[in-house]
């Protein structure tokens, strides 16, 4: 099932609570993807199963 899930998470930066929008067609993926408030590069990590997140992880790209 595609479906595209908004995820709520503290930027591991700055601290700031952001979200991104993530399609759960892929059962895991990892990417990064610049934080909206400080432009510093995270590296986000998540797994899906019919259509939920099922685990997610936002870390900084040096950790």
């Amino acid at each position: 099932m595609n479906q595209v899930v908004e995820q709520f998470f503290q930027c591991p930066y700055c601290w700031e609570s952001i979200s991104m929008l993530i399609e759960t067609f892929e059962e895991s993926q990892e990417y990064i993807e610049d934080c909206e408030v400080c432009c510093q590069p995270i590296v986000i990590f998540y797994t899906s199963s019919n259509g939920a997140i099922e685990n997610f992880q936002a870390r900084a790209q040096n950790h």
